[in-house]
């Protein structure tokens, strides 16, 4: 671990003190460079970007896949198209919620996905789905099942930024910026400078004490 970044105690009802510890894993630093080498990664399992379109799952996953195609440009000089995908209405949780990005120039594919402008959608495309952390796979299916009522894209990749395990759905990543073994009582959070204000990725647990 990076660094202790918080720590916070709470006394219970019943005289218990439960301590919540918040650590940093991966900064700025760490996360530019996992993005910079999941965008050769792409590249070299794809041969190029012909055909690629990456998605990013709202609403950090859509700033990672951002980075992507900006890294990818400054490696190849081309432009590779970009778009976002909502899966509120596909959560099996059928939980969601909104962002405070400005508005892009974008089409409307249906209500979830949108791409830029003039793209011809998903048909025959080479996916590539990204999310900011992997867990139990339930919203990773949830992001499959709105791409596909958008259209039949050739394959579908996916790429996150942290995979904590604990698979409930047979769900592997292509492309894995940092893969942290966790317990079910820990958590990851990620935060993203365009969202957040800050790039950095913690870990948090919690444990009781008397």
């Amino acid at each position: 671990m990076l660094s202790g970044e918080l720590e916070q105690a709470i006394k219970q009802e019943d005289g218990r003190m439960m301590v919540t510890e918040k650590n940093v894993i991966m900064d700025e630093t760490a996360i530019r460079r996992a993005l910079s080498r999941i965008a050769h990664e792409i590249l070299e399992k794809n041969k190029g970007i012909e055909n690629c379109l990456l998605v990013g799952i709202r609403t950090r996953g859509v700033y990672l896949a951002q980075r992507i195609a900006e890294r990818i440009k400054e490696i190849e000089g081309v432009d590779i198209p970009y778009g976002e995908l909502d899966i509120t209405h596909y959560r099996d949780d059928r939980e969601g919620g909104g962002d405070n990005r400005e508005a892009m120039d974008r089409t409307v594919v249906n209500s979830n996905l949108t791409l830029p402008a003039g793209s011809p959608g998903i048909k025959d495309k080479k996916v590539i789905l990204f999310d900011d952390v992997l867990y139990t796979g339930r919203t990773i299916r949830a992001a499959m099942d709105a791409l596909m009522d958008c259209g039949r894209p050739r394959m579908i990749q996916l790429a996150v930024l942290a995979d904590r395990g604990h698979r409930e759905l047979p769900i592997r990543p292509d492309y894995i910026g940092k893969n942290v073994p966790t317990s079910r009582h820990e958590q990851i959070e990620v935060a993203l400078t365009e969202f957040d204000g800050k790039d950095e990725v913690y870990i948090i647990s919690n444990r009781e004490e008397r």
